[in-house]
């Protein structure tokens, strides 16, 4: 562990987990060899070594983040800390939230009660449409 950080980097798929992208170091390990993650625009393996200064773009569907590498860590620590290790550029937050707001946006538009499912007295109503009584 130590030595890969004396070397001038840690392995992707730790970095990954050390900087709260993945929960798990074997969900960043597949994510890596699904080619979710790319490294300087390249395709990269998991136990390639990540450096302070590489470019990440890590996608997490349906978001993409585009990131520089900041500081380098093999174990995982605080989400404060873990926000230091890297620095995500302005057009990768932007598209983010971009996206964000289209989502929520669809969500309104489906129509569904903010409670999700209908009450009794709601279903009530409907069977009473159904049926062609009107409302009371």
């Amino acid at each position: 562990m130590k030595e890969e950080e004396d070397q001038g980097g840690v392995r992707l798929d730790r970095w990954l987990w050390a900087a709260r992208f993945f929960k798990t170091r074997s969900l960043a390990a597949l994510a890596v060899d699904g080619g979710r993650v790319r490294v300087n625009d390249e395709r990269a393996k998991r136990s390639r070594l990540v450096r302070v200064g590489d470019r990440l773009e890590v996608r997490l569907p349906p978001y993409s983040h585009a990131i520089v590498v900041r500081g380098l860590s093999a174990r995982r620590g605080p989400a404060s800390a873990a926000a230091l290790l890297y620095q995500e550029s302005a057009t990768s937050v932007e598209a983010r939230e971009r996206i964000r707001l289209q989502l929520r946006a669809a969500n309104d538009l489906t129509g569904s009660p903010e409670g999700g499912r209908p009450t009794k007295r709601d279903r009530r109503k409907l069977d009473q449409l159904r049926r062609g009584g009107g409302l009371d």
